[in-house]
């Protein structure tokens, strides 16, 4: 068993893969996940930040914005996930493993995301045990494919051209659940630079709907002749 997965408290390491699918399927189980997952996905950016940081001494500040979003993105994630042995160990509502739950990325990278956060908790919120975790995983991500990933994430890509144009506020994203079951929502993100629309876009979950709107702003610009 990956040390990820070796706790003190074997209740949060079950809270950690408890999906909402689960918990409306089985209401006794207590609590799922996503409160977890909102903490693990802050400890990730501040441990892969600080990684990119120390790794790489030469690149500037853009570039390692870049390289973190890549290596936290929803499929890196959910590589990571499958790494550490969570995909049949996530405790999912039969209709979400019908669905094919245990191969969703965005179920695979939420689970991982919230065992981080319990694994912190666990180890009394020092955040050393897990660094010297995630940094392996870090490390086997392929730095090609990062550098690609990196090159390409469209919300940096339109938070730089806002910059250029000579405005200090960054893009502002509206997000919401317009509908699907609770194992499967689907969001619609707007993009906003002081109070303008930009552009538009929808995914299965936050990140992925922002991600679109800032492709549709930026393929907007385009059009317009604003954007190489």
């Amino acid at each position: 068993m990956h040390k990820l997965l070796t706790f003190h408290n074997e209740k949060l390491l079950r809270q950690a893969l408890t999906h909402r699918s689960y918990v409306n399927e089985n209401p006794g189980e207590g609590e799922h996940n996503e409160r977890l997952e909102f903490l693990g996905d802050a400890i990730l950016n501040f441990l892969s930040g600080e990684y990119l940081y120390r790794c790489h001494p030469e690149k500037g500040e853009d570039e390692l914005t870049r390289r973190r979003s890549a290596l936290v993105e929803e499929k890196q994630l959910a590589k990571f996930a499958i790494e550490v042995g969570l995909d049949f160990r996530m405790r999912l509502g039969k209709g979400t493993i019908r669905d094919g739950g245990f191969q969703n990325p965005n179920l695979l990278s939420s689970t991982f995301e919230a065992v981080i956060g319990a694994y912190y908790l666990d180890n009394n919120r020092d955040v050393e045990p897990l660094r010297a975790i995630v940094e392996p995983l870090f490390d086997s991500a392929s730095e090609h494919i990062v550098e690609i990933r990196s090159n390409v994430d469209s919300k940096n890509r339109f938070q730089e051209w806002v910059q250029a144009q000579g405005n200090t506020n960054p893009p502002k994203y509206a997000t919401e659940q317009i509908g699907g079951p609770s194992h499967a929502p689907e969001f619609r993100a707007k993009v906003l630079v002081e109070g303008e629309e930009y552009g538009e876009g929808k995914g299965r979950n936050k990140k992925e709907a922002e991600k679109a709107a800032a492709e549709d702003a930026l393929a907007k610009l385009k059009k317009r002749g604003l954007l190489d």
